[in-house]
């Protein structure tokens, strides 16, 4: 098996970047950028995509001086390119806004920290159906 023949160490750091992708896989199924595998649909719920970039948002700020710099860029880039989409999505604003779990509206007031440039994803799985149903 794999698993036994790597160190502490680098389990460790697979771990990590597991689960860094793992959340940014599930905000990019919030923010509608990809399909949910459970019901074959675009979804989009931005309190839910909001909730999963501040849990990464914390996980740097928990983890800064302690992670490799592998870790570090995968976690950077992640945050990078979830904040841009946020900031996207929001900007659309072509659904109410969103209802958190606890039943508090979105405010939708934390994207101070997010500048208004250019997303750098390229573009979503429903992008790319419009372009070709119009080509």
């Amino acid at each position: 098996m794999a698993d036994a023949t790597m160190s502490n160490e680098q389990q460790s750091e697979l771990l990590f970047m597991q689960l860094v992708m793992m959340f940014q896989g599930m905000a990019m199924q919030q923010l509608g950028k990809v399909m949910n595998p459970m019901t074959n649909q675009i979804d989009r719920d931005l309190g839910q995509a909001k909730n999963f970039i501040d849990l990464l948002g914390m996980l740097e700020d928990k983890t800064k001086g302690n992670l490799g710099e592998g870790e570090a860029k995968l976690l950077q880039q992640a945050l990078f390119d979830l904040r841009m989409n946020y900031v996207d999505e929001m900007k659309k604003g072509d659904q109410p806004t969103e209802v958190s779990d606890t039943g508090n509206p979105e405010s939708g007031g934390d994207e101070s920290e997010d500048s208004a440039e250019p997303v750098s994803e390229e573009p979503s799985e429903a992008e790319a159906s419009e372009g070709e149903a119009s080509a």
